[in-house]
Order: structure tokens, then sequence, then C-alpha cells
């Protein structure tokens, strides 16, 4: 049996172990020749919830994570033990959970993936990535994106954004390596000058952690793939061997993840180059000074 680490997976943050505990639990089932709609059965339950399992997209009983090791042949504790720890922790509470008024369920599992990822690489062509964002400026953007929120819902949305900041300052951060294009930096929120003012003081402070890196694509230097069209985007990586990485792609009221080999190479190629059009780190931080 594929050995499963339980350990790294961050406290509080069910995501990665549910993912995790589902791609074990559909290797299990492949390998033993039991149909979906048989072990859905086996668990008072149906095909799709088997499916939505071994896809981590739910929570998992302890009894039918049990009673299928069972039905999958695995009967030994030291086999077993590991897993049904796995089960706790893709039960546990997240953090954000306390924002769940404000939480979309398309944005959820972004949550969870960003809250445990190892890289974190973005691109924006528009605002600046939410985790290097100042509580004014995103004020000023979600409020510009909330049109129909009242004060209390955009203050809620704030804290949320600054509560995911948080992770940039762990003992283990990850690490993040954001690209961004200079019309980023001349567009004002709201025409505040003083708010982009302090957002741009406020990266170069981030751009100084040894985890963060910052490159800026000057305007009339377009990356070479921009006349394709593509929108901003943003690529997971995870320490856990088991989990590829995650492109994800976010609209004003869905999102798309997409895990397909050819996907990622052709994203991840997208990235490389854009690294290569943009100002250096180093000559990008003087950039910001200037």
């Amino acid at each position: 049996m594929a050995k499963t680490h339980t350990h790294s997976c961050t406290s509080g943050n069910p995501t990665i172990p549910r993912i995790l505990l589902g791609a074990e639990l559909r290797r299990l089932r492949t390998a033993a020749g039991i149909a979906r709609d048989a072990a859905g059965y086996a668990i008072r339950g149906s095909g799709s919830k088997i499916s939505r399992m071994e896809l981590g997209r739910i929570g998992f009983k302890p009894r039918d994570v049990a009673d299928l090791l069972t039905l999958y042949g695995v009967h030994d504790d030291a086999d077993r033990d590991p897993l049904l720890a796995l089960t706790a922790q893709a039960n546990a509470q997240s953090w954000w959970r306390s924002f769940a008024d404000v939480v979309p369920g398309w944005f959820e599992a972004y949550l969870g993936m960003e809250d445990s990822a190892s890289v974190i690489r973005c691109y924006q062509t528009r605002l600046v990535p939410g985790l290097l964002q100042t509580e004014d400026y995103a004020r000023a953007v979600i409020g510009l994106g909330n049109p129909l929120a009242d004060p209390a819902e955009i203050e809620r949305r704030v804290a949320l954004r600054m509560n995911r900041t948080g992770l940039l300052h762990r003992p283990h951060p990850p690490k993040l390596w954001a690209v961004i294009d200079e019309s980023v930096l001349r567009h004002r929120p709201g025409d505040h000058d003083a708010t982009m003012h302090a957002q741009i003081q406020h990266l170069l402070k981030l751009s100084r952690l040894p985890h963060v890196t910052i490159q800026v694509v000057p305007t009339g230097r377009s990356p070479r793939y921009a006349d394709a069209g593509a929108s901003p985007f943003s690529i997971l990586r995870f320490s856990e061997a088991a989990l590829p990485d995650i492109v994800y792609l976010e609209q004003l009221t869905s999102a798309t993840y997409l895990d397909k080999t050819e996907d990622l190479d052709v994203y991840t190629t997208v990235m490389d180059q854009l690294c290569l059009d943009a100002v250096p780190a180093a000559d990008s931080v003087r950039f910001l000074v200037r």
C-alpha cells in the first residue's frame, strides 16, 4: 500500500487531507476492482457520493472510511490507522469557516489550496495580487468589485483578505513569485493617490522578504503571449508528492481549476516566459522606488 503522509498538512485546513484521502480511496477501490455504485451501496450512499469523496469535495464520516477500507481488503491496522487519522484532518474546521457569509463555494477550494501551497506563482494585469494588498487598497478594490454590498459586508471581505495575507508571515511560509503589469501600479482604485502610494511602499517592504519575489512587466514591453488574450492566473504547487500543481483562473462570480498535464505545461511555459519578459527582481525593486 502507498505510504500516506499526514503530518505535512496545514493544521485547521481540511482541503489537502480531503484530496489526499480521496485519491487514496480511489486507488484502493480501483485496485480492488470495485465499481463506484457498489462502493456507494456498501456505505448506504450512491456512486456519485463516492465520486465526490474521491475528488475531495466533501467531508468523510469515519464509519464510511472504515467500511470502505474493509470492502477494499485493507484489514491491517498499520495500513488503516494513517488513513483514519487523515479522516480526522479532512473533517477539521477551516479558519475561513467563520467567514462563510462572504466566501462563495467556488472560492472556498482556492482558500484551502492557497493555505497549503509551498509555492504560489501569479500573474496580474489589473490589480495587486490579493496576498500583497494593504488594507486600504483591499477596501478600495473590494468596494469597486462589490457595488451592491453594504459597508459591513465590505469590511468582512477586507478582514478575510487580510487574514489570507498572514500566510506570508508564518514560520514556514510559501514561496510567492508575483509578476505584475506596470498598469497595475498606475491604476489608482477610486482615484486615491495616497492609497496607491502606501500600496507601492508595502510592495517594497514585502519584496525584502526572502520568500517573496516581485517582478514588473513595463508598459510597452508586452509579454509575447499577451496577444492571445490570456488573463490573470495563479499556479499553486504543494509539498505533498501525490498532489499535482493547480492552475487557478478567477472570474467575477466563478473560478476554474486546471490540473491536467497539458494545461499545466501551457501555463507553466507562459509563466516562465513572463518572468523572462519582466524586469528582473532587483531591477523591479528600483522600478517600484522610482
